[in-house]
């Protein structure tokens, strides 16, 4: 049976859960996988061109705040979403295959070899009218509760009820993900994903055999780390230009799956080569073999604007304000103003512990604003200047005929 690969690569590796058997029969699952993996190598390269030094991201985590949102797209619009989050199921086939894979990841994480959570949440603003329909779609397949927020007469608090409940869903690991400013009094709506797992390996490193080693960060350059050891048997491939290897993390449910360039330089190389299907390919060559694996210990925090990557992906219309998001409300045109994500990562001698949270931040359009009323001081006036605190008039005056300011 097939593994579900979500694929997170951080310089020369990545991050892969893998499914369960029960999850992997259904081939609605599958194609949501499917196009998952797809959209998290895409998404992946296109952040790399625009960024340098480490990465780290979680594409289900933004996907899933997506397919939430897809969920009121029409016309264009939802056209252009499927594209670029390579959605191939009708509406009414991919919402419940992303439920069941919801509930599989959420059931595997309850077992104890590992913690995996994923929630998902809407905050509304209150007194604005969403479609039932929409409501209950996110409800019943994503588990997304809604809650009532004021943005327009209480924007900090609503930010910050946001943020501490990302903050309790990642145990700590996501602070701050919506910061001043992103959100305003034109937010309607913002769909939330946050997903947090901590693993520990199949079979620990051992921290006596912790050393300082080069890490070269370049052909010319290389730094100190502390590097891990271990002689173990780990799944194994040697591919054209790199090699793989699988850890896995207790149970072998999830594992890390590592791709080394041959090269020091040779990511670049690895990276173009990068797809589903390739990725697919390599991983199914992985056998059994004796290592002397070296691994370094690090900690990785990454944060994204990603409405520029996703519009340079083709998603124009969410983002304008031609978009039609008329399966979420009737009562104004809305369209996406920012997806935000941010995520963490740290891995040691024991294991990995990474979270990761994407807000979708919907906003409506300006109502017509009415004629401005005519004020035009080109005659002799009356002016004061007040302490507002105190209602104490502090200088007073009139101006007949003003002299040219210099």
């Amino acid at each position: 049976m097939k593994r579900l690969i979500t694929l997170i690569l951080v310089l020369s590796f990545i991050i892969v859960g893998i499914s369960s058997p029960a999850l992997a029969e259904s081939k609605d699952v599958k194609a949501v996988v499917k196009g998952n993996n797809e959209f998290a190598v895409a998404i992946y390269k296109k952040l790399c061109s625009g960024k340098k030094g480490n990465l780290f991201l979680s594409p289900y985590s933004i996907s899933t705040a997506l397919a939430m949102t897809y969920g009121g797209a029409r016309g264009n619009t939802e056209i252009q979403m499927a594209k670029v989050l390579h959605f191939t199921l009708p509406q009414n086939k991919l919402h419940p295959a992303y439920g069941s894979l919801i509930h599989g990841l959420n059931e595997r994480g309850k077992k104890g070899d590992y913690k995996l959570t994923v929630a998902n949440r809407l905050w509304a603003q209150e007194g604005y009218k969403f479609l039932n329909s929409f409501l209950v779609l996110t409800e019943k397949y994503y588990g997304a509760g809604l809650q009532l927020l004021d943005f327009q007469n209480a924007l900090e608090k609503s930010r910050v009820t946001i943020n501490t409940w990302i903050e309790k869903k990642t145990n700590g690991k996501i602070v701050d993900l919506i910061k001043r400013g992103a959100v305003n009094k034109m937010t309607r709506l913002v769909l939330t994903n946050a997903i947090y797992f901590k693993g520990e390996w199949q079979d620990k490193f051992m921290k006596e055999a912790t050393t300082k080693a080069d890490f070269h960060v370049s052909a010319k350059n290389k730094i100190k780390v502390n590097m891990m050891r271990k002689v173990e048997h780990f799944k194994f491939a040697k591919c054209k230009g790199f090699k793989v290897v699988e850890m896995p993390y207790k149970g072998r449910d999830i594992s890390m799956i590592v791709f080394l360039p041959d090269k020091i330089d040779g990511i670049n190389s690895l990276e173009k080569s990068m797809n589903a299907g390739n990725l697919d390919k390599w991983i199914s060559k992985l056998k059994y073999e004796r290592l002397r694996l070296s691994f370094p210990k690090f900690k990785v925090t990454s944060s994204f604007l990603l409405g520029k990557a996703l519009k340079g992906m083709g998603m124009l219309l969410p983002f304008s304000g031609d978009a039609d998001f008329s399966g979420m409300t009737k009562q104004e045109t809305v369209f996406i103003s920012e997806v935000i994500h941010k995520t963490f990562v740290k891995v040691d001698e024991a294991g990995t512990e990474a979270a990761a949270a994407t807000a979708v931040i919907m906003a409506g359009s300006a109502a017509p604003s009415k004629e401005p009323e005519v004020f035009n001081v080109n005659r002799p006036f009356v002016f004061m200047i007040r302490d507002n605190k105190s209602g104490s008039i502090l200088f007073m005056g009139r101006v007949m005929k003003p002299d040219p300011a210099k």
